[in-house]
Formats: structure tokens, sequence, C-alpha cells
């Protein structure tokens, strides 16, 4: 087709194998859609078009993939609000008659129904990162760190330390949205069994809140941390040793004697994980 049809805070092109969808930037624009900036979607990873009547003189033109085709909606699960889903064009209701057009043609293009094999809407890109409530999540391509604060870490994480996952150690991720109570992010590690039941004695999650690991910025690493993880054949990566800063190192020591006094640390387990924070220097 080659047209566009404008709505309220994005833009789709229909293209002869995709739409392109293109989002405003703007104090009105959700958060997420500034984020994503942009969505290339294949024809074939479309099952189908709705054109519904939306609120205060609006109509919605939606369109609806294929289970497993976009590795940003398998890892929200169903959880983003209405006014976040990336999908969903909100127009005028004056251009009705337009937008029924499109839906139209959209739809006679469309051969493919079902799951999909493989992810067919690219991910975000890395590098990405966030403030979660007890750490900071980052994810370079390769492999996902956290980093706890010593202000919202709960001890069990303290004596784990710093993590590091290289992609091939991971079978899969778990995004709580941080708008429902006990919103995490929650790495699934293979060969390891089962993972404490709350995410925040678990050193492979980092639990959301109070403002932290907001949807636009913790849903886009998941959804490229999914997208790595299945493209990704299983292999052990060893993690990669890395030096820290002598004052953070003297920082996390300090800390790690506040527990100890406190009794949430051993003597053996404070001595251990001292030695083991020292020899990071």
């Amino acid at each position: 087709m080659g047209d566009v049809l404008a709505g309220f805070h994005a833009a789709w092109e229909f293209g002869s194998d995709s739409v392109l969808i293109r989002y405003e930037r703007g104090i009105r624009t959700p958060k997420l859609f500034q984020a994503l900036g942009e969505r290339r979607v294949p024809l074939e990873a479309i099952e189908g078009v709705s054109l519904t009547p939306g609120r205060r003189g609006t109509v919605v033109l939606r369109i609806e993939l294929r289970p497993g085709a976009d590795p940003l909606l398998e890892a929200a699960a169903g959880q983003l609000k209405e006014s976040s889903d990336p999908y969903r064009l909100v127009l005028p209701a004056e251009r009705e008659t337009l937008a029924e057009y499109y839906a139209d043609e959209l739809r006679a293009q469309l051969t493919e129904s079902g799951p999909a094999e493989r992810h067919l809407v690219a991910a975000p890109e890395a590098p990405l990162r966030f403030k979660a409530y007890d750490g900071k999540a980052a994810f370079d391509g390769s492999a996902v760190s956290f980093r706890w604060f010593w202000t919202g870490a709960s001890s069990a994480k303290w004596k784990a330390g710093d993590q590091r996952f290289a992609i091939g150690e991971l079978s899969g991720v778990e995004w709580r949205s941080p708008e429902v109570f006990e919103g995490h992010l929650r790495l699934l590690r293979r060969d390891a069994g089962a993972p404490p039941a709350q995410p925040d004695q678990d050193p492979a999650a980092v639990v959301f809140g109070l403002g932290y690991g907001p949807v636009h910025e913790s849903l886009p690493l998941a959804a490229a941390v999914l997208a790595a993880v299945r493209s990704c054949a299983p292999v052990t990566v060893p993690a990669a040793r890395v030096r820290r800063d002598p004052a953070d190192i003297a920082e996390r020591i300090r800390h790690l004697g506040e527990l100890h006094q406190a009794g949430l640390v051993t003597d053996e387990e404070f001595s251990s994980k001292k030695a083991e924070l020292l020899s990071e220097l």
C-alpha cells in the first residue's frame, strides 16, 4: 500500500511486506512508546486486524500478532495496560471510514496464523539498563548483570554478591509489571533448581516498587534478554571477572560488617564474603 495513517501518539506506514509503526515523542505520549521509537511488524507476524469504537469520539485500529512473534509481548505476558499497547492506533471518529479501508486492505494481505516458531519482530537493542528497588540491572547483549544497592538489597543478595549471567546460562525471563504488587524481573536459569519463592531473596531477580523498574525501562530489557535467549544455543559461559572501584568495595565491606553485627551474617560468612570482595580489587 505504501500509505501512512496518523493517529494519536503514532503513525502507521503500510508497506508491501510489513507495517512500520513510528511513535511520537511528547509529554502526552506513553513512555513505553517513546522508549521503543518505532516497530517494524512483518505481515507474517500478524494474524488479525480489528477496528472498534474508542473513548470520547475515537476509533481504535489494532493489529493482532501471532503468539510468540514479538518478544516484547511475550515478555509482557498480557500485563500491559490498554493505553500502553504498542499495536493500538487511536484515531478521531471522523477517520473511521479511512481506518476501515486500511483494515480491509491489511486483512487481504495476511496469510499466517497460529503460534510463530520464532520471533518475527525485532527486540529492543542492547545495551539496556534500569534501576530496580534493590539493585541496578544491565544487559550488554551477551550477559545480564545485577549490582545490589546496600539500601534495598536483602542480606541473601548481599551474601551472594553482585551477579552476572551469560545468555547461554539462561532459559528465559519472568517479568511482573511494576504497576502491580510484587513486580520484579527474574532470570530463569538452565539446569538450576527451583528459585526462592520471594524475588527479594533470589540473586537472579531484581524487585520493583516505589518508582523503580518502570515499564518503559524494565520491559524492553526483559524482551531483549528473552530474544537473545531464544536465539542462543545452550552453552555454559564462565562469568567474567570485573575489577571494582576500591571505594565501592570499602562501602560493601562496611555494609557487610553491619549485617554481621546485626546477626544476619555468621562469622564464617563474613570472613568468606570479605575475602571475596577484597579479591576483586
